[in-house]
């Protein structure tokens, strides 16, 4: 697996967060989407998830998602169903997973065990990039960077 420290420029994004399964993530990705696409936004390229939990860790009814879209345009906020935020330039750590979603465990496993062996602390939660589209695409064909944003640490 090829891990690559790299610097990620600011972003503007528009992103709702949900509670729940994290099976039902492309569902919520079409729901945002739609969402994003009603406010009269222009998607510019990024889709992303980030996880604040594990199913590891907690119950699957308390799993903690939010489900973003880098956009560029005009805000017509539609109440109480998109937050809006600008992710600033950061450092990651990142590598890219192909396959289907619900098998990138070992990659976000690989990533913080390199972090740890490495001198890296990470500082906020897993994120997972969606570099191509589930609708176009066979799941084995899909191609996921996994990021943990970093600190070099010493």
């Amino acid at each position: 697996m090829d891990i690559k420290e790299k610097r990620i420029k600011d972003t503007k994004v528009a992103y709702a967060q949900f509670k729940g399964s994290y099976d039902e993530i492309p569902d919520h990705m079409q729901e945002v989407g739609q969402w994003v696409m009603d406010d009269g936004l222009k998607m510019t390229g990024m889709v992303y998830g980030s996880y604040f939990n594990s199913p590891e860790e907690v119950p699957e009814d308390e799993l903690e998602s939010e489900i973003g879209f880098s956009y560029d345009g005009d805000l017509k906020i539609q109440e109480g169903k998109l937050g809006y935020k600008e992710i600033p330039e950061h450092s990651v750590l990142a590598a890219i997973h192909k396959g289907p979603y619900n098998n990138v465990g070992p990659v976000i496993h690989a990533l913080a065990e390199y972090a740890d062996k490495n001198g890296y602390d990470i500082v906020g939660p897993v994120t997972e990039v969606y570099l191509n589209d589930p609708s176009q695409v066979s799941p084995e064909e899909l191609l996921t960077e996994v990021r943990f944003p970093v600190i070099k640490m010493g």
